[in-house]
């Protein structure tokens, strides 16, 4: 049995403004001839199908697109809900989309049977087992009771979603009268998982990282929601494929994946990372305005389409020009600045003198420091700063007000 493991496609970005339907469209083309290729069985999508509950017209076709297409290739298809997905529009769907083969399990289900699926080889024959747990959240599992705090309730709530893992394994192992592989699947965070800036910090409510060590011992456990590739606690079975295309600039230094995972004498033989195109070239560009039109000029330009290009310009000068300067950089090129920064050197001390500690300072010495490392060049800016200036008073005056009433009632 072969299974791809894929996640986190997030069909309708808008990427500064950039549709992401191109790269989407040609990711789905090479995901299908992988399909044909390897003969996959059953292709596993680990949550956050779409990146917003409300996904444009285009993105909801592309999916029915794909979910009819795959089925032309005998291969099955298991749609997980992620945090960015509406359980409500990913449901609606659910009965007509399992009469094409593909099972989509939205939200956590009433009843943990229907969350348990048999994958069949292409001879039709029964070859592993999936339990397909989505993203759960907080009130999927749990109720909460007054006065507890916030560890309390974070122990609660990671005590649940291990009993969850394990009802579902159960029902997995019980599901056929073989000895068949047992997969899972999650869209969390867990233990020693690195992310990157377009995960946003939604995790499972206050539960920062589920332990790895908490997960039933499946033979292999297909995760999303962390979109750099990796494995888990150095454990071989239990992986993020990644997302398939960078989501932000930051992911540029990470590989892009779909895992195939191929199970024989019922347990896991391989795993093998296949490499996705690149489908939209990216770069980032950092340095002074002299060393960014020497890296602008060592491009190699596209054939088609464009660059898109995220330029961090190291200076300690206010340049109010400084968009047009490098905008004429580009001009004529097939390049696009997406993303443009402004980087000074800060200090990297409250104090001017070494010795001098916090304690010797007031409070109104330590917010003035503190301003003096940032930059209020613009009106805009300036405004900003009168606003902090007016809150940093606000909250003093709170401050010294709730502290007189106090030391009223202490000396009453």
């Amino acid at each position: 049995m072969r299974i791809l493991h894929t996640s986190d496609w997030h069909l309708g970005q808008s990427f500064y403004g950039k549709s992401r339907q191109p790269e989407h469209s040609a990711f789905f083309d090479w995901l299908l001839a992988q399909i044909k290729h390897f003969q996959i069985d059953a292709l596993i999508v680990a949550g956050d199908i779409f990146d917003t509950s409300t996904p444009p017209s285009y993105a909801r076709t592309l999916y029915n697109q794909f979910v009819v297409q795959i089925q032309g290739t005998g291969c099955q298809l298991f749609v997980l809900g992620g945090n960015h997905d509406s359980v409500a529009m990913l449901g609606e769907s659910r009965q007509l989309l399992a009469c094409l083969g593909t099972q989509v399990i939205p939200g956590a289900l009433a009843e943990i049977e229907q969350q348990v699926f048999v994958i069949n080889d292409r001879q039709g024959h029964p070859a592993g087992v999936l339990g397909a747990v989505p993203f759960l959240r907080p009130r999927d599992l749990i109720t909460s009771d007054s006065g507890e705090d916030g560890s309390q309730k974070q122990l609660k709530l990671g005590e649940a979603i291990k009993a969850h893992y394990e009802a579902i394994f159960e029902a997995a192992k019980q599901a056929t009268d073989q000895p068949l592989p047992v997969l899972l699947t999650g869209h969390l965070t867990t233990v020693g998982a690195s992310s990157s800036e377009s995960v946003r910090d939604i995790y499972i409510g206050t539960l920062d990282a589920f332990n790895a060590n908490a997960f039933p011992k499946a033979d292999y456990i297909a995760l999303g929601h962390i979109h750099r590739p990796q494995k888990v606690a150095k454990s071989e079975h239990i992986r993020y494929s990644g997302s398939p295309i960078c989501l932000s600039f930051d992911e540029l230094g990470s590989r892009k994946l779909v895992l195939m995972a191929e199970f024989a004498e019922g347990g896991l033989s391989s795993v093998t990372e296949l490499a996705v195109p690149v489908f939209q070239p990216m770069l980032v560009i950092k340095g002074d305005l002299e060393a960014i039109a020497d890296q602008l000029e060592a491009i190699t330009l596209p054939d088609e389409g464009s660059v898109w290009l995220s330029v961090e310009v190291q200076t300690q000068e206010y340049l109010s020009d400084l968009q047009a300067r490098v905008q004429k950089m580009v001009e004529g090129k097939p390049l696009e600045v997406l993303q443009l920064k402004r980087v000074r050197q800060r200090q990297t001390a409250l104090a001017a003198d070494e010795q001098e500690t916090l304690s010797e300072l007031s409070v109104d010495e330590v917010f003035e420091r503190r301003l003096s490392l940032e930059h209020f060049d613009t009106q805009t800016e300036q405004a900003r700063l009168e606003r902090m200036k007016q809150m940093y008073r606000q909250v003093v005056e709170t401050v010294i007000h709730e502290d007189a009433g106090e030391s009223k009632e202490l000396n009453a």
